[in-house]
């Protein structure tokens, strides 16, 4: 079946110039089109010179009198409208040109969630279509991106780049076909994922992590952190049936990143699917408890706190001890370490069985 393409000018034509060429030809004069059609030589006149439209009801009247059908002038009409406001569009674009600098537009070209260019005026345009707004000057209203623009843990925070940051995750979570989020699931599914830390290296687990966390219904997006954002996680959901953990690559230590990772699924098990939760070192009064009980999940699912009490009051902290207890438990025993620098039970210094992991995205 054949599809027909319309192609727009961006020149807008008003339709009443053609309007004047058809009189023209049949040698009728606005006066005379004005008592034939019965309306007023002035409505004539203003549809020629394009400052009145052509109505449905108008355009059936010229094919009567003119004989030009009437869906030719609806065209005509629709056409020049649309043109006219594309062009006074791009008028309010250019005031957005503005904000283009407070986005890391580089960084989401790199991720390919806009299109690589040097333009203001297409990045602004652009920038539009990933956030799925009219103006960029609508964000700070908009829903989804309300948590981005509260943050004020810092004054140096660039809140349309945890905006951008927040936006990307959502994106990318779109293309994960998860299963429908299961509480059950993801609960008999902690062991596995807490089984996954004793792997070196993110090539060794993070595939498996990615499709455990996908068959209960948790998108996990792990990219770069994005300058002045200062946040290392965030969840929130993507509809009622799937769940988004979103972790920022800002420092590479790995119990760190297993602490977060479970601290972000106790928001998940925990607390309300409308909040969103974003991670930026700094205590929000009224997300305090939320947060505290956050931590209390990933301490208790990471290191039993019998065992961990036992392990401490019975004193030795040298790396052996850390290395048994962990094989112990069944962990990495760098988590080991960084709990006990958490407590300041041994110095910051001392890295017992920490590394560093180096992700490949």
């Amino acid at each position: 079946m054949m599809t027909e393409t319309h192609f727009m000018s961006d020149l807008a034509i008003p339709p009443g110039e053609y309007l004047e060429e058809v009189l023209a030809e049949l040698e009728l004069n606005q006066a005379e089109l004005a008592r034939r059609m019965g309306r007023p030589a002035q409505a004539i006149n203003e549809i020629i010179r394009g400052e009145k439209a052509i109505t449905p009801e108008t355009s059936i009247q010229l094919e009567k009198v003119v004989g030009v059908p009437a869906h030719i002038w609806s065209r005509l009409e629709s056409d020049f409208r649309l043109i006219q406001a594309n062009l006074n569009e791009r008028k309010e674009a250019k005031k957005e040109e503005v904000l283009v600098t407070k986005f890391p537009y580089s960084l989401l070209s790199k991720l390919g969630l806009v299109e690589n260019t040097n333009s203001k005026i297409e990045r602004v345009e652009n920038l539009r279509s990933f956030f799925g707004v009219s103006s960029l000057f609508n964000l700070q209203g908009v829903k989804d991106y309300g948590p981005a623009f509260r943050q004020d843990s810092k004054e140096e925070l660039n809140h349309e780049a945890l905006a951008a940051w927040l936006r990307a995750g959502t994106v990318l979570s779109k293309r994960d076909s998860c299963a429908k989020f299961s509480k059950k699931a993801l609960e008999q599914a902690i062991p596995k994922i807490r089984e996954l830390t004793k792997r070196n290296e993110p090539k060794e687990f993070f595939d498996d992590l990615r499709s455990t966390l996908c068959a209960c219904g948790v998108s996990l997006i792990v990219i770069p952190h994005f300058p002045k954002t200062y946040t290392a996680g965030a969840t929130f959901w993507s509809g009622k049936d799937k769940a988004v953990v979103m972790m920022s690559l800002r420092g590479s230590w790995a119990d760190i990143f297993w602490f977060s990772l479970f601290h972000e699924l106790g928001h998940i098990l925990l607390h309300d699917k409308r909040a969103t939760f974003l991670e930026d070192g700094s205590h929000h009064p009224g997300r305090k408890k939320q947060e505290e009980e956050a931590d209390r999940f990933a301490q208790v699912a990471l290191i039993p706190p019998s065992e961990f009490r036992e392990f401490v009051c019975a004193g030795d902290l040298s790396y052996r001890a850390i290395k048994d207890f962990a094989e112990t438990i069944g962990i990495d025993p760098g988590i080991i370490t960084g709990r006990l620098q958490h407590e300041r039970l041994i110095p910051y210094t001392i890295h017992y069985g920490r590394v560093r992991y180096k992700f490949e995205l």
